[in-house]
């Protein structure tokens, strides 16, 4: 489809942006669906975000937000969904009756991978590793789900309080780890990685889950250019059942089209095309 005057402008707004693949899949939808619309990935630096998420509302189009400025998009809202308001994180933007609205995607992608690994959540004990925007959004959907316990750990004691603090209401089932040297010889039954750990070749490992006593299961919010980063391979070579980045982008992806046009997403099509196929 040829872009035109009436061509919708949606991009994916964060820094670093160049490894994100949901320009390939939300084009895909796009084209699928018959939308006159395109997607990009923009860098953009947090002093200029709420005014290029303005701009690509005003003009019809939205976006979405990725690392580090899932909260700074939720703080520049007008209006807020029932999700960003719980997780004080936003991942998808648009006008809606003339005002910057914001949801959180995140969520529902998360829940829909991790039922898939544990297709009940009930009673389960987590460990979820960073506590910025994508952590506040799987702790939510285990919150929802009625994990059992949720353990966060973080590089820092003040993100991981920030966020036991925007969902106090559940206190008593959310803990703080000094770090992942705390946890070793715990036992889990999901470990979520929510750190950008992985995106670039060379990372270190979030958790090396040789150190756990048990890991249930693995869900990586991260991916690479296959999908499998390093800590997934590792946790294959272990044995332990996983879920990849891709699926996740797929999912919270899917939700945030179906905002943005009122359509059922086309999913097997927005999976293909991470593949090439």
């Amino acid at each position: 489809m040829t872009a035109d005057s009436s061509t919708r402008l949606f991009a994916v707004l964060g820094d670093p942006v160049a490894h994100s693949l949901s320009p390939r899949i939300q084009n895909a939808a796009f084209t699928a669906a018959g939308c006159n619309a395109v997607y990009v990935a923009l860098r953009c630096d947090a002093v200029h975000l709420a005014s290029v998420m303005r701009t690509l509302a005003a003009a019809g189009g939205g976006g979405n937000i990725t690392v580090p400025h899932k909260q700074a998009a939720a703080r520049a809202l007008d209006q807020a969904s029932p999700l960003v308001d719980a997780t004080g994180a936003c991942n998808t933007f648009f006008l809606a009756n003339e005002r910057l609205y914001g949801d959180n995607t995140d969520v529902a992608g998360f829940t829909a991978v991790a039922r898939r690994l544990l297709p009940s959540l009930a009673g389960r004990r987590a460990l979820v590793l960073g506590a910025g925007g994508a952590a506040r959004a799987a702790v939510l959907s285990l919150l929802q789900h009625e994990a059992a316990q949720i353990v966060v750990a973080s590089r820092t004691a003040t993100t991981t309080r920030a966020l036991i603090d925007q969902l106090d209401r559940h206190r008593q089932r959310i803990s703080a780890a000094a770090g992942t040297a705390s946890v070793q010889g715990e036992r889990f039954d999901l470990v979520v990685n929510a750190t950008p750990l992985g995106l670039a070749d060379g990372d270190p490992l979030p958790i090396d889950l040789a150190t756990l006593a048990h890991a249930g299961a693995v869900l990586d919010m991260a991916y690479s250019a296959t999908g499998e980063t390093a800590w997934i391979r590792h946790a294959q070579h272990l044995g332990i059942a996983t879920a990849h980045g891709h699926d996740m982008l797929v999912e919270q992806g899917a939700a945030a089209f179906e905002l943005w046009t009122g359509r059922a997403a086309p999913r097997e099509i927005m999976r293909a095309a991470l593949v090439g196929t």
